[in-house]
């Protein structure tokens, strides 16, 4: 659980399916976190909803009404003369079906509106989670582009709030990696598209990365990734890192280990 917010929980945190432990932390990041307690309550309200909708279905009162009309065909039927009982019992036959489809009919509707609101439900769910996610896109490519560093670390951590980001947010990403001032930036940078080496376009930006990045902290990060992943497009680039003459020694022999696992 990011410590920052425990939206992924509240679900189950009001489905009673936590743990005692996860409970008790969501209480406490509840209590001092307004944003999570309104998303609680609009969990609730929502939840509410589907408890209060009650699937319509004939009452007793229809039920009885059926059994009256029954009842009541059956006492003219016995009243008929015999030489017409054979009509008469034909008429209150097609009385009879007539209830009934109608009541079959009512309850088919009734259950086919229960059915299409469920889905206009669901329907709507997956649009608010479609805007939400939007939202959260928006909020983290307008924080990277912020003059304070820690804006822009701060937009960089909203990738936990995104679990596969598109096109766009790797790009920012990886433009924060390679070409901001800040040495944190970048390391955060780095940090969040390390969870995503399969992507080629992420790959790509830590290779280039080799070449350009300065500082030994995350120079080391990016080989020792590279090397986890086996990607033979690295080769190239440790051993011109080898050749320089400012490549510090440790970085070498970081390369020197790493290598003979690529290869």
């Amino acid at each position: 659980m990011k410590e920052d917010h425990v939206s992924e929980m509240l679900p189950e945190y009001l489905d009673g399916m936590l743990s005692s432990t996860d409970k008790q932390l969501v209480k406490a990041h509840l209590s001092n976190c307004p944003r999570c307690s309104q998303e609680l309550e609009d969990l609730k309200s929502l939840f509410g909803a589907f408890d209060n909708e009650k699937l319509s279905v004939p009452s007793n009162r229809l039920s009885a009404k059926f059994e009256e009309a029954l009842a009541l065909e059956k006492e003219k039927a016995s009243k008929v003369v015999p030489l017409v009982s054979q009509t008469k019992k034909s008429a209150w036959a097609s009385n009879i079906l007539k209830i009934a489809a109608s009541i079959a009919l009512l309850v088919a509707s009734f259950q086919m509106g229960s059915v299409f609101q469920q889905k206009k439900v669901s329907d709507d769910i997956a649009q608010l989670e479609n805007e939400s996610l939007q939202m959260k896109q928006t909020v983290m490519l307008s924080l990277m582009e912020n003059q304070s560093a820690s804006k822009r670390i701060q937009g960089v951590n909203y990738i936990e709030e995104i679990p596969n980001p598109d096109e766009a947010v790797v790009i920012a990403l990886a433009n924060r990696m390679l070409n901001d001032a800040n040495d944190n930036v970048r390391l955060t940078a780095f940090e969040a598209l390390s969870k995503f080496t399969s992507s080629e376009t992420v790959k790509n930006v830590f290779i280039e990365a080799l070449g350009k990045e300065k500082n030994p902290s995350i120079q080391i990060a990016i080989i020792q990734v590279l090397v986890q992943i086996q990607e033979k497009k690295a080769v190239e680039p440790m051993r011109k890192l080898l050749e320089q003459e400012d490549t510090q020694p440790f970085i070498k022999e970081q390369i020197e280990t790493g290598l003979p696992k690529i290869i």
